[in-house]
């Protein structure tokens, strides 16, 4: 039988259908560069959603792969893909009935259960995968979705307190100032009170920028460990904080730990 040119294969789901398509990709794993499109159709609640979808896979000559916890809609679903003669893969259903007789009680047929039950480790997942896109002043147009963008020269500990911050939850952004380079504009359209301007005292960032240029193998007497300009690097900041309005944070000698706290107590002080 010869391939066909692409498979369109439709995940349906009472909830966002996250369950369903990690399973499918996990089975497209075995089959790399297939030419395979995935649709997911989630949070159904209605008999008419799946009339839509069913449609759009028989006209895509698709097959479909559900996750329906409610048993009157997995029924609807698969008599409509039946009378469309769309195939279907039902991943929930047999194991729902099966558990149900064994265990001698009623499923609650609620849809997203497991997501609701672990929503703080995907929200911690999600800060996670947030702070680590936005490291460094990477994507300042998603600093609006930011609970925290951290503000500083660089050395002054910005990546590792994001990072801690993001483990506890919260999507942190940080931004490296330079005199020379403007901020961008979305700096001073992020609400000024989840800013933190992160400062530091001279003779540590000093020591800090010595040990870095050391691992980067860069000779130290450049302007990067020139005292003087660490001087002008720190006055811009200090002028910027005050400019934008931003919570100052002299993180001298504290740890990640005591700076998280501190600024978790901010942050918690506007929800």
């Amino acid at each position: 039988m010869s391939p066909k040119t692409t498979v369109a294969i439709y995940v349906i789901s009472g909830g966002v259908g996250a369950s369903g398509e990690t399973l499918v990709n996990t089975v497209l794993a075995q089959f790399p560069d297939s030419p395979v499109s995935l649709v997911t159709v989630g949070n159904v609640r209605h008999a008419s959603q799946l009339e839509r979808a069913v449609a759009e896979a028989k006209a895509n000559d698709g097959l479909i792969v559900h996750t329906m916890v409610d048993s009157r809609l997995r029924a609807t679903l698969i008599a409509l893909a039946q009378a469309q003669g769309v195939p279907t893969i039902d991943l929930m259903g047999e194991l729902i009935e099966t558990l149900s007789q064994r265990l001698g009680q009623q499923p609650l047929q609620q849809p997203g259960r497991y997501r609701q039950h672990h929503k703080a480790y995907f929200e911690r997942v999600a800060a996670i995968e947030y702070t680590f896109a936005h490291d460094d002043g990477k994507h300042p147009e998603g600093w609006r979705d930011a609970d925290v963008l951290l503000v500083g020269v660089s050395r002054a500990g910005k990546t590792p307190l994001s990072v801690y911050l993001s483990v506890l939850g919260l999507k942190t952004a940080n931004y490296p100032l330079v005199p020379e380079i403007p901020p961008p504009p979305q700096l001073f359209e992020v609400d000024p009170r989840r800013v933190i301007g992160l400062t530091i005292d001279i003779d540590r960032l000093h020591t800090f920028r010595l040990r870095r240029s050391v691992e980067m193998g860069v000779s130290a007497g450049g302007t990067y460990t020139d005292p003087e300009r660490l001087q002008e690097e720190l006055q811009y900041a200090k002028r910027l904080f005050r400019q934008g309005g931003f919570y100052v944070l002299n993180v001298t000698d504290r740890t990640v730990e005591a700076n998280a706290d501190e600024i978790i107590k901010r942050i918690g002080m506007i929800e």
